[in-house]
């Protein structure tokens, strides 16, 4: 997945990546490829924003996008997660082409090939960033770990698992709640 760089990239040689079907991203000037997700992963990831985007419109209170969004977090580290939110407070961040800075929240649905960096490089590097609030999906066990930031660091602040009939609900997004078990139904045979 990843491939290891002697020189710091930056987001002027992302522009020059090729547009085939991969995921191009620069964490702290490294450069890291991975494939296009699995139909399972879209459905989990079409079914979060879904939800997200229903309440972005009942509530009038920022937008959601689902990659490929650039975000680009400093000049050495340009990342598209699975999706973001930035809500009306932060509107001044989002640009023609990318998201300039921390997201409010940002949602990375795991996959094999994708499991570590997500888990650990990408955690690392959006708490660094300054995003608020971080969740990991995991479909292969119905969960979600949801991270927040406090004092600079990510804290997992729940494990919630479709299993236990658990919920959703983020300080980021106020008033938004979701039944992981109907958020799961998108995968469950």
């Amino acid at each position: 997945m990843a491939k290891e760089q002697e020189f710091a990239l930056t987001y002027e040689d992302y522009l020059t990546f090729p547009n085939d079907g991969k995921r191009y991203e620069i964490v702290e000037g490294g450069l890291f490829v991975t494939p296009a997700p699995f139909l399972r992963h879209q459905a989990i990831l079409g079914a979060i924003h879904r939800l997200i985007a229903n309440w972005c419109h009942a509530s009038q209170a920022g937008q959601v996008f689902v990659a490929p969004t650039d975000v680009v977090l400093s000049a050495n580290s340009v990342v598209q997660p699975d999706l973001l939110y930035v809500s009306t407070e932060h509107q001044a961040r989002l640009g023609d082409r990318f998201v300039q800075g921390a997201p409010d929240l940002v949602v990375e649905v795991l996959s094999e090939s994708t499991r570590r960096h997500d888990e650990i490089t990408k955690r690392n590097l959006y708490a660094s960033g300054g995003v608020p609030e971080y969740w990991v999906v995991d479909p292969e066990v119905w969960s979600i770990k949801v991270y927040r930031l406090q004092g600079g660091r990510f804290v997992r602040t729940a494990e919630l698992s479709a299993e236990n009939d658990e919920w959703i609900t983020s300080p980021q997004l106020p008033g938004f709640k979701a039944s992981l078990v109907e958020l799961f139904a998108t995968v469950r045979g």
